[in-house]
């Protein structure tokens, strides 16, 4: 039983994980935003933040990792969608210099 947990729990760190990468990477590639709901990664971060003060409490470090993992990507989006456009170009331009200012 306990190593079908920890199959069930890594596979569900592993999909919670994967899901910001794209949003993450678009927005580099892109540099647009506008489309995105500043509540909504807001309510995220802080679900995230809340789950990892859950985590600690409970001591259940995977629970931890996983949710800061999660924070810093979520973080990141909501960070480059409250950005003005220039910063977040220059954001953008520092993590991938090759794609062409628009």
């Amino acid at each position: 039983m306990t190593r079908m947990v920890l199959v069930v729990g890594s596979l569900a760190a592993l999909c919670s994980i994967s899901a910001f990468v794209p949003q993450a990477w678009r927005i580099v590639k892109t540099r647009k935003t506008a489309d995105l709901s500043s509540v909504m990664w807001t309510l995220q971060v802080i679900g995230f933040a809340v789950w990892i003060v859950y985590g600690v409490m409970l001591g259940a470090w995977p629970i931890v990792a996983e949710n800061v993992v999660c924070v810093v990507l979520a973080g990141f989006i909501l960070v480059m969608k409250l950005l003005p456009h220039h910063l977040r170009h220059a954001v953008a331009d520092r993590i991938d210099p090759d794609v062409p200012t628009p």
